[in-house]
């Protein structure tokens, strides 16, 4: 028997139970490069017309949020409107698959079965590495396949596919490192999804200001390696290099743990419960304070570092039609400072989202951790229960909102010349974001009371929303298919008037989807596994 003994048949029962979850990954991520060049094609049918918005896309504003444009044509514009999203799709995709695979099993006490068996110690690893892997090669493979069917050149379809697929593969490597740190898989998904958002962030200042901090931010690589741009193939050994070396660091932090173990132990608590935890309020405070102070710290810099971006647009004497028309298809509405802020504070009010469905869904791993038996043995009611998490799912997303707002318009204010008034705009254009939030955790709520097992849809829900906000435009799509999501009907501030019936109505649909849910975590068994 070696360490890597049982590989394969992890490998294949890992396979068995993403058969749905990654073939949805695999194939979304794959056409969603494809479908952007087709559209572009019809959007852009000459040279010319690529030209005119050649010094558009250049505006430090937009590079900001989507990096540099390398290439005047169509592949060119494919790579600068999908590539950031496609790269922390796949990221995010490559890293939950990793953790889901180690740290989950580890977590819920199913690795300790397998591991009674002939099951090498790096086996489970290697396992979800592989599986990772296998994902990430497919996606690369049908990304480049995607965008030669376009029409688009060999040469910059393939190396769009392969930064695409390297990306995922880096974050794999991350992801089997953080596995190694934390007895928890909820706050290994922290760790990799902070790396992930933080080199969002150093991309974002890179691009626009010091450029060594972009080599900092696997995402910045993946623009860097010039798809359709005299393609820069050297690029891709940093991605090898750097996967290979979070890898290592994976396995080599395994061999200093024990099973279900971390390298940063939990704090040994006291005998007895602290006053402090004698409510279900408190102890889900308890729970949740760690994740809300991270996506705090997270929604502060999203804001400042958005908010300053916002002056290389106001800075524009003349603004193009051309430039317009970008910020209308990426959300914005109104006059052009005020429509890229629309569009930039749509984008925060997604990631708030994200925090909300984490706390939501917390209530979730409670019950299939056992843990929620004990304290419902106790005079406690689930309805009690599940109010504490929802205090700070609901009201926490409220105090991230205010956070970007806040931090943003006293960025963008301090260059205007304006810190009150633009501190209130963008508070208020921050906080308009909150019902569609509030209508996820009702949605999460509600499948958690009614069925419990899908549960883990509500991120769909999210990931459908950011797709539709980012693609749909440009898509073309049904204006009643763009309503499928709340955040389409979140008036667009600055740049529009305030109307209060969207914000009513959403937060209608948030309270009736959330008392259905509790009224099924009511009646139905638990816990369910």
């Amino acid at each position: 028997m070696t360490a890597f003994t049982g590989t394969r048949a992890l490998a294949r029962l890992a396979l068995r139970l993403d058969r749905v979850r990654l073939t949805v990954w695999v194939l979304g991520l794959s056409v969603m490069p494809m479908g952007t060049a087709a559209n572009y094609f019809k959007l852009y049918p000459t040279q010319a017309d690529l030209e005119a918005v050649r010094g558009v896309l250049s505006n430090p504003s937009l590079v900001a949020m989507e990096g540099p444009l390398y290439g005047v044509s169509i592949g060119g514009l494919t790579a600068w409107k999908i590539g950031v999203t496609e790269f922390i799709l796949v990221g995010l995709m490559s890293l939950l698959t990793v953790v889901r695979h180690t740290r989950t099993e580890e977590e819920t006490g199913r690795l300790e079965l397998l591991r009674a068996t002939v099951i090498g110690r790096y086996a489970p690893l290697t396992a979800a590495l592989l599986v990772t892997a296998l994902a990430n090669a497919l996606i690369a493979l049908l990304t480049a396949l995607g965008l030669m069917a376009t029409g688009l050149p060999v040469a910059g379809s393939v190396a769009f596919g392969l930064a695409t697929g390297l990306v995922g593969l880096l974050f794999a490597g991350v992801a089997a490192a953080a596995a190694q740190l934390t007895t928890s898989a909820r706050a290994a998904n922290g760790i990799a999804g902070a790396v992930l958002g933080g080199t969002y962030l150093l991309r974002a200042v890179g691009d626009t200001g010091p450029t060594w901090l972009s080599w900092l931010a696997p995402t910045g690589w993946g623009l860097a390696m010039r798809p359709y741009a005299h393609e820069r193939w050297w690029v891709a050994a940093l991605f090898l290099v750097f996967a290979a070396l979070f890898t290592a660091v994976g396995y080599a932090l395994s061999d200093r743990r024990d099973v279900g173990a971390g390298l940063v132990p939990p704090r040994p608590g006291p005998a007895t419960g602290a006053p402090s935890l004698r409510s279900p309020l408190a102890l889900a405070w308890r729970l949740q304070r760690g994740l809300l102070l991270g996506w705090c710290v997270a929604l502060a810099l999203s804001g400042a570092v958005m908010g300053g971006a916002a002056s290389g647009i106001a800075g524009l004497e003349s603004p193009s039609q051309q430039l317009t028309d970008v910020l209308d298809r990426m959300g914005g509405r109104g006059a052009l400072t005020d429509a890229f802020l629309a569009a930039i504070y749509g984008i925060i009010g997604m990631l708030a989202a994200a925090y909300t469905i984490q706390a939501t869904l917390r209530l979730r791993q409670e019950e299939a951790s056992g843990r929620v038996e004990a304290l419902l043995s106790t005079p406690v009611s689930r309805i009690r229960w599940a109010a504490g998490h929802l205090v700070f799912a609901l009201l926490g997303t409220a105090l991230l909102l205010a956070l970007a707002g806040v931090t943003g318009g006293l960025v963008y204010g301090a260059q205007s010349h304006d810190v009150g008034g633009q501190v209130a705009r963008l508070l208020g254009a921050a906080m308009v974001q909150l019902p569609a939030a509030w209508v996820l955790a009702g949605l999460g709520i509600a499948l958690l009371g009614l069925a419990p097992r899908l549960s883990a849809l509500t991120w769909a829900a999210l990931i459908v929303s950011v797709l539709l906000f980012e693609l749909g435009a440009l898509f073309g799509l049904n204006q009643y298919l763009l309503d499928l999501t709340p955040f389409a009907h979140v008036p667009k501030l600055p740049g529009e008037a305030f109307t209060i019936v969207p914000v009513l109505w959403l937060t209608l649909v948030a309270v009736l989807l959330g008392a259905a849910g509790l009224a099924g975590l009511r009646r139905r068994d638990m816990p369910v596994a």
